[in-house]
């Protein structure tokens, strides 16, 4: 199973990239885009955008996902600009019928659902199945000198994925037997 981990956290150094690195170390079987190290270009829609290198490393790890983990920052109310732009590149060929797991990093307080809000709908849009369970990571859930997750947050990101691989399964079976 094949999942990939799309951190929409411009930021190199950002929570929403250690939630992203925490994620990845959790399995072998996920692969990491972080939007910090891969640089895409405002899209435009214009086809000789299709063959820069960054766009292809994008379009092939979403076409070899059997499912996908949305991490956002909050910014302004909403997803990342890094991040919409990413999905903008992506249709909905790379997304229909796989389970996409949403992960919010905010600031504290009542941040993220937005977030949670825009990811989900954008996923609706794109006919990916956005599975129940969504998580919203606050400044506490993390070590920042250790550059990783406390042990509750770390357990609730677990659990998403748990969750995750249970829905991907049935989507790859889905698609493997042609029931669209």
């Amino acid at each position: 199973m094949n999942i990939l981990i799309l951190s929409g956290g411009p930021r190199k150094t950002g929570r929403s990239a250690l939630a992203a690195n925490y994620l990845a170390s959790l399995n072998d079987g996920m692969e990491l885009i972080d939007l910090s190290d891969l640089v895409l270009p405002v899209y435009s829609g214009e086809e000789e955008q299709n063959h820069l290198p960054e766009v292809k490393k994008l379009k092939e790890a979403a076409r070899k996902a059997d499912g996908f983990v949305m991490i956002s920052p909050e910014y302004h109310g909403g997803i990342s600009g890094a991040l919409k732009n990413a999905l903008d590149y992506l249709g909905s060929d790379y997304f229909a019928h796989k389970a996409v797991a949403l992960t919010a990093v905010a600031g504290g307080g009542k941040g993220g659902i937005n977030t949670l809000n825009q990811m989900r709908t954008i996923m609706r849009a794109l006919y990916a199945n956005a599975i129940p369970k969504q998580l919203v990571l606050d400044p506490h859930c993390f070590n920042r000198e250790e550059k990783t997750l406390l042990e509750e947050p770390a357990r609730l990101i677990n659990e998403l994925l748990d969750e995750l691989q249970l829905y991907t399964k049935a989507g790859i079976q889905i698609r493997k037997e042609g029931l669209r």
